[in-house]
């Protein structure tokens, strides 16, 4: 598997927007049989399985009531989420063994997912969506303008507000994250602040209003590490993209050139960053002084991907 072969970026399934203002989708769905549903409470997801968990694909009859939202469909037949009420506390739907967070999800889904299991494919990319979608209505219950409830519509994909009929739709905030090179061909990493000593990944950040991606690329690894990083043409070079649901990001992954090593960090998102020679890392790495982020992460893609190969060790 290619390192940049990224598991929150594998879709299987058609999300089949031409669906959504069909009158009535929804619950023709959940009479239908074929249909397969995740469930969502407070960002997890019901899941099967304990070691390597994975969302459970369930059957529409018998669930409780809740926030039905269309996700889209596959071989035939489509798939709904349903979101639980955050109020409630309840156990896992039938034919489910438990509630796993995303994060722990796609970790787990790591080894299926590159050796192209594709049920696992197709559930981890309904994963995703449910959970970048459940997540945007949990906070735009109301219009942003006036204030006032809003109305689920388009099965789930926008919300409507009676008041001024304005509707709004899911939103993605744009961030960078950077593979820092300098030419020695060493990589630059940086520990935040609020992590545990040793730990150690790529700079990231997010993108500002009316900014392009390789101006936010320089501006936040100047800001937190004080590099310079170049400004001709190939001097900054997109790389991958995985949705980081967490809540409601687009990681946009680059390789970016130094040409100054001088580091300053800003002592408040980032306290210490070092550059690293393949052998360094992979001495630090394995001798357990430096943890590396987790193989489901971009930030993890892009630091293997400069490396030519697999590390070991992780969050």
């Amino acid at each position: 598997m290619h390192p940049l072969d990224l598991p929150f970026s594998r879709a299987a399934h058609d999300r089949a927007a031409h669906r959504r203002a069909e009158p009535d989708l929804v619950a023709a769905l959940r009479d239908d049989p074929t249909t397969g549903v995740l469930v969502v409470h407070r960002g997890r997801l019901a899941v099967v399985g304990h070691e390597a968990p994975r969302a459970a694909l369930l059957p529409a009859a018998g669930l409780p009531d809740g926030l039905w939202l269309f996700l889209g469909e596959s071989d035939g037949a489509a798939h709904l989420a349903l979101v639980l009420p955050e109020t409630d506390d309840p156990p896992p739907p039938a034919g489910a063994q438990g509630w796993a967070g995303l994060r722990d999800v796609a970790q787990g889904q790591v080894d299926a997912l590159a050796a192209g299991d594709l049920a696992a494919r197709l559930v981890h990319g309904l994963a995703v969506e449910a959970v970048a979608l459940a997540g945007w209505h949990a906070t735009h219950r109301r219009c942003g303008r006036c204030g006032e409830p809003t109305a689920v519509v388009q099965a789930g994909w926008a919300r409507h507000c009676p008041v001024d009929a304005r509707e709004t739709y899911p939103r993605t905030d744009p961030a960078v994250i950077m593979a820092v090179v300098d030419d020695a061909d060493r990589l630059l990493l940086g520990h935040a602040a609020t992590w545990p000593e040793g730990r150690f990944s790529t700079l990231a950040g997010f993108v500002e209003a009316g900014e392009g991606l390789e101006d936010t690329v320089r501006r936040e690894v100047a800001e937190e590490t004080g590099v310079v990083v170049g400004t001709a043409p190939g001097d900054v070079v997109y790389r991958a993209s995985q949705a980081w649901p967490f809540p409601a990001s687009l990681m946009l992954g680059f390789r970016a050139r130094a040409v100054g090593t001088a580091v300053q960090t800003d002592d408040e998102e980032v306290t210490e960053a070092r550059w690293f020679t393949r052998a360094e890392l992979a001495a630090a790495a394995s001798a357990g002084e430096v943890s590396l982020p987790g193989r489901h992460s971009i930030a993890r893609a892009l630091i293997e991907e400069w490396y030519g190969e697999g590390l070991p060790g992780s969050w």
